[in-house]
């Protein structure tokens, strides 16, 4: 009788616990749908950054004015953008990660502030690139941050208070978090920065409650990567027994980078979650033979195990920083005459790639800065680069000088998001447009001390002296539909709505407005700072509102954030290629609101 009473007591228990994952799911899924709010980092699970909000539209964007403004009181460079949900904002900050709750319907006070405790000395001087972080998430009443610390807290939606926290890695050996936590369906997902400092990447699955569920490596063996090698596939095929192993020298894996600080999307259909690696340790390409498996990935994941479904290298045995932790925007197109579920990277290579997200077949991939030359075209039955020997340091050997590289290490497009518009099915790409000199030079490992081991100096393409366009890009076919040019790098996330407007900020501090299918510009607003923060919409009594966080820094800026930084090589090649930003902004963290005049 107790066992039978027992028993029924388990039993309710589980179905409790399987509504309450239920309820969790379903909140998320119903949220994003409602175009008022904002409650993810992009908007929705799918990364498309596109509201259905058609208030503001071409007709009337020249009444739009600045509605009201929120200082954040930091200096640092401020990436990523504001939650919204109901009638309160959430704001954070670069480092320290002030977390502002802001009451809508009380001109913008602030109904809480979280301050975390973490050390300065510990964390900000092996903080790659500026002290940035990209945002926070929201779950199950909770707000979630991801410090720069490694330490993931979650905050009660109405207080503040810290409800969960874990700090689930060590600065001293230079691993810190400057990525947005991602909350999908009923885990959260944090990854690690590091990789100049070689930490070796993984993705960690928390429980919303807060418990430790798995953890997925982008290098080692199989069972450390969660990846089965009979059913994980790269280009079709099984990826074989410890595939990433066989490509590094000895133990190099264990300091072999592939951190994984970038965006993450996710298809509740499917229960697949997509996100790529960065570059290798070290720097230097000869240092490291091998195609140094799996950095500069792209990954298809099951959410709730972990494990790999697919795997592609964009860019085996890197040689130049290429990143590859740019977003995966996910979206069902006809591509050459058949209906996918595609999945849209593009990448710091300089190269666009349209995947099919359920099995990882390459289905189209091109050029998306016409400048690129580290390679001429990507063989789409191997999916291997065909590279270019003149631009190959590896080629061209240590303390050698290999000139004119396209893109340079910051990439034809950095971390700042695109966006899509299912009206025009095209996607809006913020770029970059320079090219560097490399030279690589042997460095030794020491945990906790930068592992780059090449010195960078970054200028224009060849052909004009801008830095930067924003384009519109159709991943159908992999051509540019239309393109304007910038001064400096469009560091700004996009955003599309479903009145045709497409906004992104400048590096200078303009926020603009153009017409989705043509590229006109319509509208600009000069902000207080540069702008590298991500543009983002929510509506709040019956109007529309268009929100960016102005806050020059990041890479491109960082020699504006740490004067220190004097020589062109310093920044990793940044200061040099961006010398003349200073004088058109300044330092200053502000939230900037947008609405029609009445």
């Amino acid at each position: 009788m107790i066992f039978t009473t027992k028993m029924k007591f388990l039993s309710l228990t589980i179905i409790m616990n399987s509504l309450s994952v239920l309820v969790i799911a379903d909140e998320l899924a119903e949220m994003q749908k409602n175009p008022d709010n904002w409650v993810m980092p992009a908007g929705n699970y799918n990364n498309q950054r596109y509201s259905k909000l058609d208030q503001i539209n071409i007709n009337n964007i020249q009444k739009l004015n600045l509605a009201w403004s929120f200082s954040t009181g930091v200096l640092r460079g401020h990436e990523g953008n504001a939650l919204v949900i109901d009638d309160t904002m959430y704001v954070h900050t670069p480092f320290p990660n002030l977390v502002f709750a802001l009451d809508l319907n009380n001109d913008g006070a602030i109904k809480w502030q979280y301050q975390p405790m973490q050390s300065y000395d510990e964390t900000v001087p092996v903080m790659c690139c500026d002290t940035v972080n990209r945002g926070l998430a929201y779950g199950d009443g909770k707000i979630f941050l991801n410090q720069a610390d490694t330490t993931i807290v979650a905050l009660d939606i109405n207080t503040g208070q810290r409800i969960w926290s874990d700090k689930r890695d060590d600065p001293k050996r230079g691993a810190t978090s400057t990525g947005a936590a991602f909350v999908m369906k009923d885990k959260v997902l944090v990854g690690i920065s590091g990789s100049e400092f070689g930490v070796r990447g993984y993705v960690q699955a928390y429980s919303l409650e807060g418990h430790k569920l798995w953890r997925a490596y982008s290098t080692g063996p199989d069972k450390d990567m969660l990846v089965d090698p009979a059913k994980t596939l790269s280009m079709l095929k099984p990826v074989g027994q410890d595939s990433s192993l066989k490509s590094w020298q000895g133990e190099q894996w264990k300091i072999g980078g592939g951190a994984t600080w970038g965006w993450f999307s996710y298809d509740p259909d499917l229960n697949m979650f997509y996100y790529g690696s960065a570059n290798p340790s070290t720097w230097n390409p000869i240092q490291r033979p091998g195609d140094n498996k799996w950095s500069m990935s792209l990954f298809g994941r099951d959410l709730d195990s972990g494990m790999a479904r697919w795997i592609y290298q964009m860019t085996p045995h890197d040689e130049w920083d290429y990143d590859g932790v740019n977003e995966m925007i996910l979206a069902d197109q006809k591509i050459q005459g058949k209906m996918h579920k595609t999945a849209v990277h593009f990448d710091r290579n300089g190269f666009a790639y349209t995947m099919d997200r359920l099995s990882g077949e390459l289905l189209v991939t091109q050029q998306f800065d016409p400048s690129v030359n580290w390679a001429s075209s990507i063989n789409m039955t191997s999916g291997y680069p065909q590279r270019v020997a003149k631009y190959s340091p590896d080629n061209n050997g240590e303390d050698e000088i290999t000139a004119g590289i396209c893109p340079a290490a910051l990439g034809s497009k950095n971390q700042q998001p695109a966006a899509y518009s299912p009206r025009t099915g095209l996607y809006y790409v913020p770029t970059n447009h320079l090219c560097m000199d490399s030279e690589p030079f042997e460095v030794e490992y020491t945990s906790g001390q930068p592992y780059v081991g090449a010195t960078l100096n970054m200028y224009p393409a060849p052909g004009g002296t801008h830095l930067g366009n924003f384009i519109a890009w159709d991943a159908r076919i992999g051509k540019i539909a239309w393109s304007n040019s910038e001064r400096f790098s469009v560091w700004s996330g996009a955003l599309a709505t479903a009145s045709d407007l497409v906004f992104y900020g400048t590096l200078e501090g303009y926020l603009k407005a153009v017409d989705a299918k043509t590229g006109r510009e319509l509208w600009r607003f000069k902000t207080a700072s540069g702008i590298i923060g991500n543009v983002n919409t929510y509506k709040h009594a019956d109007k529309q509102y268009i929100t960016i966080l102005s806050g020059v820094g990041g890479w491109a800026g960082i020699g504006m954030v740490m004067p220190s930084l004097e020589n062109d090589s310093d920044g990793d090649g940044a200061v040099g290629a961006y010398r003349a930003l200073s004088s058109w902004t300044n330092l200053g963290g502000v939230l900037s609101v947008f609405s029609l005049s009445d």
